[in-house]
């Protein structure tokens, strides 16, 4: 009789063979194959990662989520992380723990965010969930991201956050941020979502605020299929985050974990106000909360995903640097991406604005792109005010939205994703200069 093992390498071996059949029968026919903005990129390895972590058959949270979130937290030089199922989770549970009772200096309903319309909506949608309100500057023209220059003068007495994402991977004006956000005592949150192995001044974007999140969403830099990631270096917050994380329960235990006193020591020994002594702490709540978790076995595909994110990086840089060298000779129609001088991208895509009187509307050109089977995409929701949802919500704008506005009418991205071949660029080139001819 065959053991498990065997069986299980037999197993590993067959998906092993089954994507090398499906690499083999990939190409690229211009015209004819569909050029996404964005994509999977993997190999057998986060296959049989996958099917080794179901072959085990925990499903929820478990060994697979503790190493992939070890080695996360590490990449980061960070001090705490905890994964959640999507980056969105992750927005909404970082805002509420800065919300959270249990921490010294909670944020109240009432209090004022700042943060920017030109915004992906679930950075924005957490602001509204904890019943704050929103206080909206301006993006910079070119970089996309919240104009540092604006925040001071939006700061009232109500303000007690800053949350922002680094757009596309581009990063904000950090050393500018942190010096306004610790003259006034602000938290900051930075979404980098689409940032993950950006850097500010030699420095990983995600690692200078109270929070930052991100995404493994199939289209970021790596993925999971679904799931997010909050890191920290504040071991309360982080205690909050995860209490809000899993249902808002008082025990920071792992998943599974349930001897007598488990890591907290407090499982029969406490007391809470009223409840009775040795209550079990794994059904306290401290906190208003979800169930926000991964499965483990998108954890498993994380970790592989993980150690290909350094090649992953320098290939959207180089994807990136081919189109910002061809559209550069059309400079005159259109505003090509900016970065800061102290700023080193991780590019999540390639975003473009067309000019006033450039003879073309962007309607124009990203309808001639996508009957050419290159996929593009508006820059999120341009200016989320303008957007059905939002008609009723209660914000306040601190000045004009000029170049938010713009975006949202001018605007959108291709990808330069780590799929996209040589050939692929080439044709994007070649469509896009055989769409620029008439208006040269």
């Amino acid at each position: 009789m065959k053991t498990e093992q065997t069986i299980r390498n037999e197993i590993v071996n067959r998906v092993v063979e089954i994507y090398k059949i499906r690499k083999s029968k990939e190409g690229f026919i211009p015209g004819k194959t569909k050029i996404h903005y964005s994509g999977r990129v993997f190999d057998e390895n986060e296959m049989v990662a996958l099917i080794d972590s179901a072959l085990d058959f925990w499903l929820t949270l478990g060994k697979e989520g503790r190493k992939f979130i070890n080695d996360f937290t590490k990449y980061m030089n960070m001090q705490y992380g905890l994964v959640t199922n999507s980056g969105s989770s992750a927005n909404l549970v970082a805002l509420s723990a800065l919300c959270s009772p249990n921490i010294e200096n909670p944020i109240k309903p009432g209090d004022e965010v700042i943060t920017t319309a030109m915004a992906f909506p679930t950075t924005f949608n957490p602001i509204i969930q904890n019943n704050l309100t929103p206080v909206l500057i301006d993006v910079e023209e070119g970089t996309y991201n919240i104009d540092a220059s604006k925040i001071k003068a939006a700061i009232s007495d109500k303000t007690r956050a800053i949350v922002f994402a680094h757009t596309l991977g581009n990063p904000a004006e950090m050393d500018k941020i942190i010096q306004i956000a610790k003259k006034y005592n602000l938290y900051i949150i930075e979404d980098t979502c689409d940032a993950l192995d950006s850097k500010y001044d030699n420095k990983l974007c995600g690692t200078f605020g109270d929070f930052s999140t991100y995404s493994f969403y199939a289209a970021h830099h790596m993925t999971m299929g679904e799931g997010g990631a909050i890191l920290t270096n504040n071991i309360n917050l982080y205690k909050q985050a995860l209490s809000i994380r899993d249902w808002g329960r008082a025990c920071y235990c792992q998943t599974g974990e349930s001897n007598p006193n488990g890591v907290c020591g407090k499982r029969f020994k406490h007391k809470y106000e009223n409840l009775p002594y040795g209550y079990d702490h794994k059904y306290v709540y401290t906190n208003i909360g979800y169930n926000l978790k991964p499965l483990d076995i998108q954890c498993a595909i994380g970790i592989e995903q993980l150690k290909k994110l350094p090649a992953f990086t320098e290939k959207r840089k180089y994807n990136f640097n081919i189109l910002y060298n061809f559209f550069k000779k059309y400079e005159d129609k259109f505003i090509l991406p900016i970065t800061l001088p102290k700023a080193d991208p991780s590019w999540f895509s390639f975003p473009l604005t067309i000019r006033k009187n450039s003879g073309f509307t962007r309607k124009d050109l990203v309808t001639y792109l996508e009957d050419n089977m290159i996929e593009t995409r508006m820059l999120f929701t341009g200016n989320i005010l303008k957007h059905p949802a939002y008609k009723h919500i209660d914000y306040r704008i601190a000045d004009k939205l000029n170049n938010t506005d713009n975006v949202l009418t001018n605007t959108f991205f291709l990808g330069i994703y780590p799929g996209l071949t040589e050939d692929m660029l080439q044709y994007i080139i070649d469509v896009t200069d055989r769409f620029m001819t008439k208006f040269n």
